[in-house]
């Protein structure tokens, strides 16, 4: 196939990937209020708490609102069309890949879902609503009104769900690159501690409260899917190995 036939073909996975994706935000933004309401969902599980807290989200300028709509749209029709895009991708990628090739990026490509959507369901439902809840706390032990806007709130757990989901892909990567042989589980094994010092930096900038408890809550998950990672790279070193004997 010559090179402006595999451009044509690029040009087509694009233009599905991005109809896919409109329509995916249309459909979010059809039902925005629905979806906000279930968005709000570890905001009102904390308020149980507080009888005083006002859970009603206002917004501070004109232009919030739809702000936040976009937003929403932009970030619902991603999550929501990505199997579809992954899928497109993959139907360009195969011809040039090898049987071996294939059978490998194939479940790769259902664990960078799986992974994702682990990591945000992780964020959405433990980690936000710890977050709210040492919010409110620090509001009322300096005193402080509660009273939050809408595009903060979105803002907030839109960085941090899709920023859990993002960082939950570290584990693949690690196994990708361990059969590339770029590294090795002796390697990781030997700098394990130095892991765990990256994994608490990275929930440090991940989480957006600086308190060591929703920093450790975290970290836990981080550090338990690394030490599964080894596992499985160690599996995969050994097919290696066997290949090369055989």
């Amino acid at each position: 196939m010559g090179f402006w036939q595999h451009l044509d073909e690029l040009r087509g996975v694009l233009i599905k990937s991005v109809v896919a994706f409109v329509i995916c935000a249309v459909i979010v933004g059809s039902f925005a209020t629905n979806f906000m309401e279930w968005l709000k969902w570890p905001l009102m599980t904390v308020a149980k708490d507080y009888p005083a807290l006002d859970t009603n989200l206002g917004t501070l300028s004109i232009l919030e609102v739809f702000n936040m709509i976009i937003q929403m749209c932009v970030f619902g029709g991603l999550l929501l069309a990505s199997p579809l895009i992954l899928f497109f991708i993959s139907q360009f990628v195969s011809p040039a890949l090898t049987d071996r090739e294939l059978r490998a990026v194939k479940p790769m490509c259902l664990s960078a879902l799986f992974l994702f959507l682990i990591g945000a369901s992780f964020s959405f439902f433990l980690l936000m609503p710890s977050t709210v809840r040492i919010a409110i706390e620090l509001n009322q032990a300096f005193g402080l009104e509660t009273r939050w806007t809408a595009g903060n709130y979105f803002s907030t757990m839109s960085w941090l769900v899709l920023g859990s989901g993002a960082v939950f892909e570290f584990p693949l990567v690690i196994v990708l690159l361990v059969w590339l042989g770029v590294l090795t589980t002796a390697f990781l094994r030997k700098y394990r501690r130095h892991a765990i010092v990256l994994i608490f930096v990275i929930a440090a900038i991940v989480t957006p409260t600086p308190d060591p408890l929703t920093q450790s809550l975290f970290a836990g998950p981080l550090y338990a899917l690394f030490e599964i990672s080894i596992l499985v790279s160690s599996r995969v070193e050994k097919r290696k190995a066997a290949a090369r004997a055989s």
